[in-house]
């Protein structure tokens, strides 16, 4: 039997299945075997017949990278050509964009690498069309804009998250708060910080024994389920922001896109007229979360021109002299830092010290 029969299979059972506490152990494990069928499906054994990103690998560059994923015809190439005055080819009929199409903007002093990611088809998860190389590129980048057609959204959204969640992209969410340690004896220790409402202890050592784990420390500090505890054993999944981009709103009423509006993580545009770029671009700004970071060389003015750009959770002096080169944190005697981040302007500081967005910085070697 074929993995995507045999996920079939088991996909149909847990849509027989009713959920309620005496099913909830049969349930985990189906969702197990599930997570373990698919994993299969993204890495195939053998090395044989395009590993996973073949043909769409496109080289990094910038400060981050935003991947525009949506169904054909949604108006993502539209949307990058104006954004990034890239050519990526427009046309009225389906598919296309058949490779990964890149283009970098400037924004805030940043540079911000697009990727047109072509449009993926229900089944991708699965192998169908290119989506295995496209959702492969997805699952790099820094953020990611789902396009949607205005006028169908609800549907299109529902399933281009389910081909994500398929192939371990988490949007907008954050990691499960689950402490998970293999160990060599003493089998399987549970202990929950918090009321569950859906793991116990027996629910946790099913879906562990399917994995083949029978001695490991589990905390579970947050309420959590089955599909939290399948994630943190797999351990593969990727937790990345997102927006729903919902384009030609040319098409629609006011009336319409007010209630649009109130929708989280939703900018409505019309990328052919140009409409609501700038919130746009303001909105992924702030999901990008990066920091600036301008340089002073002794005795001159600072560079207010091309600041050095740092995601939030890496802005210590290290971080930013291994962004300009490897070898600068050795020949660091301090720093002399100007900005939010520290009491008095210029401040001496170490390599550990945390800058904050728009600090300056004047390195002094030894």
């Amino acid at each position: 039997m074929s993995i995507l029969a045999k996920i079939a299979e088991i996909e149909s059972e847990m849509a027989r299945t009713q959920r309620n506490k005496a099913t909830a152990h049969h349930l985990g494990l189906l969702k197990a075997r599930l997570a373990k069928l698919r994993r299969e499906l993204i890495t195939p054994k053998g090395g044989s017949g395009g590993g996973p990103g073949e043909g769409f690998d496109v080289a990094k560059t910038g400060d981050a990278r935003v991947g525009f994923v949506g169904f054909p015809s949604v108006g993502k190439s539209t949307l990058l050509s104006n954004l990034a005055g890239v050519y990526s080819e427009v046309a009225a009929y389906e598919f296309t964009t058949l490779t990964t199409v890149p283009g970098v903007i400037r924004y805030k002093g940043a540079k911000i690498q697009l990727l047109d990611l072509p449009g993926i088809i229900e089944g991708a998860k699965d192998g169908k069309g290119r989506g295995r190389q496209v959702i492969a590129v997805a699952r790099t980048c820094n953020l990611i804009l789902i396009v949607l057609d205005v006028l169908k959204p609800l549907l299109h959204k529902r399933l281009i998250e389910h081909e994500l969640e398929g192939f371990g992209i988490r949007l907008n969410k954050q990691p499960p708060n689950i402490g998970f340690k293999k160990k060599d004896k003493g089998g399987i220790n549970f202990t929950a910080t918090c009321a569950q409402t859906e793991l116990d202890a027996e629910t946790v050592k099913t879906i562990l024994a399917e994995y083949k784990i029978h001695n490991a420390d589990i905390t579970l500090r947050s309420d959590s389920t089955a599909d939290d505890l399948i994630d943190v054993v797999e351990g593969n999944r990727v937790y990345i922001p997102c927006i729903y981009v919902l384009n030609k709103i040319d098409q629609i009423s006011i009336e319409e896109l007010d209630i649009i509006y109130k929708v989280p993580h939703t900018v409505p545009i019309s990328a052919h007229h140009r409409w609501n770029f700038d919130d746009l671009l303001e909105r992924i700004w702030d999901y990008l979360q990066l920091v600036r970071i301008y340089t002073k060389p002794k005795g001159q003015l600072p560079d207010y021109t091309s600041p050095v750009v740092l995601p939030d959770d890496h802005t210590s002096v290290e971080d930013f002299c291994l962004k300009i080169h490897k070898n600068l944190i050795k020949e660091l005697k301090y720093a002399l830092v100007w900005g939010a981040s520290v009491k008095h302007n210029p401040q001496k500081v170490g390599k550990d010290h945390v800058m904050e967005d728009e600090d300056v910085i004047q390195l002094v070697k030894k």
